[in-house]
């Protein structure tokens, strides 16, 4: 889907709900899900939870039912160059309105594991400007957007993992979750700083 977008040729806005639309185009895409074999996924956008709306919800359809909570979410959020080490800016926005909004329970994670894709808008090394710097704010104490202080409470930082077919920017991070269980977060960065109206 990312390449598909990027050899779109597309001037995207810096605008996250933008860019996340542009995946979902694909995602509800019947043609698309045949090929790609998400044809029992049923993928929605703000969808409401009892604290906030999720980005993208993915409700399996596949299977017998088995509760109206059994869905997985993905967190969108941009990142960039700016205030690489702060805890203030989008990168910092990616760890308290992002991973801990899964890690407190303010998203549920029925299945115990979730998702984010982090929209890159501007230049920069993602390993080492990006992930190193969210790493580094995982056990640290954040306020969130709603002035409450949040933790990521990471057993595992965000670590490579090839589950995306060999695509370099996938990460997986571990959590202690409020309820005590692990909670299992699936990271994709995705590079649109060359795609983004100046």
């Amino acid at each position: 889907m990312y390449n598909l977008i990027l050899n779109s040729g597309i001037n995207l806005a810096n605008d996250e709900n933008l860019i996340r639309d542009e995946f979902l185009k694909y995602l509800k895409d019947f043609d698309f899900k045949v090929k790609n074999e998400l044809r029992h996924l049923i993928f929605d956008k703000e969808v409401p939870e009892t604290t906030g709306r999720v980005d993208i919800r993915i409700l399996p359809t596949k299977d017998e039912y088995v509760n109206d909570r059994a869905y997985y979410i993905i967190e969108c959020k941009r990142l960039n160059a700016t205030n690489l080490k702060g805890t203030t800016g989008l990168n910092a926005e990616y760890v308290k309105n992002g991973i801990c909004r899964f890690s407190t329970g303010y998203y549920s994670s029925y299945f115990g594991c979730s998702a984010m894709f982090g929209f890159l808008v501007e230049p920069v090394n993602i390993q080492e400007g990006i992930v190193n710097n969210i790493n580094s704010m995982l056990n640290t104490n954040l306020i969130n957007a709603q002035d409450q202080s949040v933790n990521a409470n990471a057993t595992q930082q965000m670590q490579y993992e090839n589950f995306a077919n060999g695509y370099s920017y996938s990460y997986v991070s571990k959590h202690t979750h409020s309820s005590g269980n692990e909670l299992v977060l699936y990271h994709l960065i995705f590079d649109f700083s060359k795609n983004i109206q100046r």
